[in-house]
């Protein structure tokens, strides 16, 4: 990978010297995260997907889970201690985030949000996140991301 090849997600890795592996893929708007995850040559438990929401209160929450696995929006919101949670509209991704749809990444956005990760994460000793561009991926040890964002883990998917 040539220097310039690298996203904001793996400067600020590098820089908080946080080892991570790098993945390049083809874009293709048609690929689901199953189909992402085979390109990886990787389980999809693994590959996980990166959701914003909002809750009742109007703070913003990330939410980062399994590809395959289904935002539980009674367990998200019970996790950040909200009445409700809702994601966030496609269209508001970019400007709250500096994220578009399908390069979203927990690490670098523009703001710090509570982030909850799907506790499954800490099975194994490497997942596979956005690295914040369509058509890159990394490589992390789960408990490397908290060194990075400010996160728990919790139950908070339907896998």
């Amino acid at each position: 990978m040539k220097k310039n090849d690298k996203t904001n997600v793996m400067r600020v890795l590098d820089s908080r010297k946080i080892d991570y592996k790098s993945h390049m893929y083809e874009v293709d708007p048609k690929l689901t995260g199953g189909q992402i995850a085979g390109i990886l040559n990787e389980d999809a438990s693994k590959v996980f997907k990166t959701l914003v929401t909002q809750g009742k209160s109007g703070q913003y929450y990330v939410f980062v889970i399994p590809v395959e696995g289904e935002l539980d929006l009674k367990k998200a919101a019970n996790a950040a201690k909200e009445k409700s949670i809702a994601m966030l509209k496609q269209k508001d991704l970019l400007g709250l985030t500096g994220y578009v749809h399908g390069g979203c990444s927990p690490i670098g956005m523009k703001r710090a949000f509570t982030t909850f990760i799907h506790e499954t994460a800490k099975d194994y000793d490497k997942m596979f996140v956005s690295a914040g561009k369509v058509g890159y991926q990394i490589e992390i040890n789960p408990m490397d991301l908290e060194k990075v964002i400010r996160c728990t883990f919790a139950d908070v998917a339907q896998i």
